[in-house]
């Protein structure tokens, strides 16, 4: 009977977490090719609010969620509350500049900071979505691209990341895909999550050879 009991509810929380991920809208990519278990995606140009944060990996995070979710919370021009999407997502970025839904995006920058992004809503475009009143929210729009990608679950911290990345990587290095801008992390659920159920991604831009 105990077993039964743990069953249902490791279904009924498997269930929970489908509907919300379901009800949670993500930025739509075509694959085009699969290396190993890594994803050959196409993403059309998405529109994002993104901040620049210092600290380490997963303080910069907290602290650009924060940010950002006060935005889209409604600390915007029109004082609207903008739907959130997944994932948010974490880059070690290029020193010069490159772009709530899923996800939450983080990247570092040439000065040592952290590069953060929330992608927003497909149904606003750069003219319809309120502007920040904070200067330090900055709206952009990321350009179509091709990225590889690699899922993952549990841990988040920044060991499980890089070793993550070096997976990738490693996949990537016989293919055809050469590696084109730094390692992107993507979150899509949020930090009480348990560790099994956590869709979890490190991504790269990449070109074909």
């Amino acid at each position: 009977m105990k077993r039964i009991l743990v069953g249902l509810g490791l279904t009924v929380v498997l269930a929970m977490a489908s509907i919300a991920r379901a009800e949670t809208e993500e930025p739509s990519f075509k694959i085009i090719e699969k290396v190993g278990v890594v994803e050959i995606r196409h993403y059309d140009k998405r529109l994002v609010a993104e901040v620049l944060v210092g600290g380490d990996e997963e303080d910069a995070r907290s602290t650009g969620f924060r940010l950002l979710a006060d935005f889209i919370f409604g600390n915007n021009t029109t004082r609207t509350s903008i739907a959130m999407t997944a994932p948010v997502s974490q880059q070690a970025a290029k020193s010069e500049r490159i772009a709530m839904t899923a996800p939450v995006s983080q990247s570092r920058d040439g000065s040592g900071k952290w590069r953060v992004r929330f992608y927003m809503p497909s149904n606003y475009t750069i003219e319809t979505l309120p502007k920040p009143n904070n200067p330090a929210v900055e709206i952009v729009e990321v350009p179509a691209e091709t990225m590889a990608a690699l899922r993952f679950s549990n841990s988040r911290s920044a060991k499980a990341i890089a070793e993550k990345t070096a997976t990738l990587l490693a996949a990537l290095a016989p293919s055809r895909w050469v590696p084109a801008d730094a390692p992107v992390t993507s979150l899509y659920d949020p930090p009480w999550t348990l560790p099994f159920f956590r869709r979890n991604e490190v991504a790269i831009v990449v070109n074909p050879r």
